[in-house]
């Protein structure tokens, strides 16, 4: 017997779940927030990672762009 797939939306939510994650780890709980919600990119559209995330944009992407805009280090990518 083959194990289903999860739903696309339960995948999603992990790695949104990870995303978030991640980010805390790189800038600390409160300000990964502000982050999110207050730091325009450019490579997101001029958007913030919460107008991106919202807009659909995949977590994935939305971590590489911040960190090529944070330069965050290769080994935390």
């Amino acid at each position: 017997m083959y194990a289903r797939a999860p739903p696309a939306s339960s995948l999603a939510q992990v790695r949104l779940t990870a995303f978030w994650e991640r980010m805390r780890a790189q800038f600390g709980d409160v300000y990964a927030e502000s982050v999110a919600k207050d730091y325009v990119i450019e490579s997101l559209g001029s958007r913030t990672v919460n107008q991106a995330l919202a807009d659909g944009v995949e977590a994935k992407l939305v971590w590489r762009a911040v960190c090529d805009a944070f330069r965050v280090p290769e080994r935390l990518r």
